[in-house]
């Protein structure tokens, strides 16, 4: 073959090897680069998957140490949740000329007085009606023996004797005692928290507004805006919430209060106190409180007197829950019940009763915070997820700036 064959077959060959190249090329040319993976459609949902992980997980190590740290979370929580409560009065008497100390003095020893006061009528009243409850207690509980064992259904006095020897060996046995250590143990951690929490709330009532500026310092513009937003929120909110439930437990407890001291039921003022109590937790607290005095009411007055207490805490719960509660409650403080239900659940698990007792609170100031989150600060531009002012509240932080400035 001639050299001029040779070449003219080369560059044949290369014509027809030229489409397939520029296949290969164009087909890389069209492969999608990372960022094109991570902006399309599915890139972006990716994105929020990943987002929503991260905000799980942290929420999750927030909990975790919550937990752990309960000592010193719990006492905390709740200095917050009374201090937002307390904030009108703070702010008044420090409008009335008061130094921000010399207030938070005044509102801590009031409350520690009025709580100490309470403490000391309940144990009264429990040692002067206990003897008449524990024989009122053995009557009842001879008379629900005797019903038993008359009753239809198959129970026998050696079952009944039987029972009382578990209690009575569960009680003397090495379990009951290791039991006891640890509620002494627990009791230990509630005086150590009862102190911490004192002292926590105490400089709140004084420096609140001044701890809150303290975390916002690294913040500016758009960012401080929002952080002040926030916490012009979470007091107004928190402290409308707790202010509206102590006046929703207060009609509780004095209505079946009053019901249990007409009936003249034993212990009337420690279980209005216990319904007070109660009524902070949501859905169950009044009820469970209002079954426990119609226990009572049924060992030491029969079976008619428990019927009429059952009848009251009804009336009373509906008169709560149809009327009160719509008017003292704004409609931005208000949780749907299966919210409330899940966040009950949730705090229990976590904290017992003081978590059931905290949890609806936080799940409120939280809900108020999301919405607020972007809202704008412009009076002219009101925002219509905004909660409604609480004017004691959102007069407070104010009066506390005021106040701060000038007791430093």
């Amino acid at each position: 073959m001639s050299d001029d064959e040779t070449t003219s077959t080369a560059r044949a060959a290369g014509r027809a090897d030229a489409p397939e190249g520029g296949a290969e090329h164009d087909a890389s040319a069209h492969r999608p680069t990372l960022s094109e993976l991570w902006t399309d459609h599915l890139g972006r949902w990716s994105i929020r998957a990943v987002q929503l992980l991260a905000i799980v997980a942290i929420v999750s190590l927030v909990v975790i140490a919550g937990v752990q740290l309960k000592l010193v979370v719990i006492p905390v929580l709740l200095a917050i949740i009374i201090a937002a409560a307390a904030a009108p009065l703070v702010g008044w008497l420090r409008r009335l000329g008061l130094s921000p100390i010399l207030a938070a003095w005044v509102t801590l020893l009031g409350g520690i007085l009025v709580f100490g006061g309470l403490v000391t009528a309940i144990v009264f009243a429990v040692r002067d009606q206990w003897d008449e409850l524990y024989e009122s207690a053995i009557e009842g509980f001879e008379e629900l023996r005797v019903w038993v064992l008359d009753g239809p259904l198959p129970i026998d006095q050696g079952l009944i004797d039987d029972s009382i020897d578990w209690v009575i060996d569960f009680l003397t046995s090495a379990q009951f005692g290791s039991g006891a250590i640890a509620g002494v143990s627990a009791a230990a951690q509630v005086v150590t928290g009862l102190v911490l929490g004192v002292v926590i709330l105490f400089f709140f009532l004084k420096d609140g507004d001044v701890i809150w500026e303290f975390f916002l310092t690294p913040f500016r513009g758009a960012a401080l805006a929002r952080g002040r937003r926030v916490g012009r929120t979470g007091v107004t909110v928190l402290g409308g919430y707790i202010r509206g439930t102590a006046i929703i437990a207060a009609v509780d407890a004095i209505g079946i209060g009053v019901g249990l001291a007409i009936l003249q039921v034993p212990l009337w003022l420690p279980l209005s106190v216990i319904v007070f109590i109660g009524a902070f937790v949501p859905l169950v607290g009044a009820t469970v409180a209002g079954a426990l005095a119609a226990l009572i009411a049924l060992v030491a007055n029969g079976p008619i007197a428990a019927l009429i207490v059952i009848a009251i805490v009804i009336g009373v719960n509906q008169l709560e829950g149809n009327f009160l509660q719509p008017v003292v409650m704004a409609q931005s403080l208000k949780l749907h019940p299966l919210v409330i239900l899940v966040a009950l659940t949730a705090g229990t698990i976590l904290g017992g009763i003081i978590g059931a007792i905290l949890s609806v609170p936080i799940a409120a100031v939280s809900w108020a915070i999301i919405k607020t989150w972007n809202a704008s600060d412009d009076p002219q531009e009101p925002d219509g997820d905004a909660p409604p002012p609480d004017p004691g509240a959102s007069a407070a932080p104010a009066a506390h700036g005021e106040a701060g400035t000038e007791g430093r």
